[in-house]
């Protein structure tokens, strides 16, 4: 029997290649039919990459003021006051409590 079987041996592994690795193409990490799971999350990326990116101009922006050539005093005392958690006694201050977000909730559009 095992003589019989010697020519067909070589043939029955490589067919067995061939079958795993189509079905990895596939269905694998990075596979044919796994194309819309990776245009999700480049969305999700390029979203994210925005709100990255505005938080950096606002930030530039504040620093540029902030910088003693161009010296805003309205963002200095803020930012005096904020630091050090001063407060004018002429001001009135509104504490706000916000509710703490849930890991894996999505925010209120």
């Amino acid at each position: 029997m095992p003589e019989r079987m010697k020519p067909y041996l070589p043939s029955a592994i490589l067919l067995t290649m061939i079958a795993y690795l189509g079905v990895q193409a596939l269905t694998g990490e990075r596979g044919l039919l796994s194309g819309h799971e990776r245009d999700a999350m480049l969305a999700r990326r390029e979203a994210q990459l925005a709100g990255i990116m505005e938080q950096r101009q606002d930030l530039e922006i504040r620093v540029r003021y902030l910088r003693t050539n161009s010296l805003s005093r309205d963002l200095l005392e803020e930012r005096a006051r904020a630091v050090l958690g001063f407060a004018d006694p002429r001001d009135y201050v509104i504490r706000v409590s916000t509710p703490a977000a849930t890991k894996g909730s999505a925010p209120a559009a």
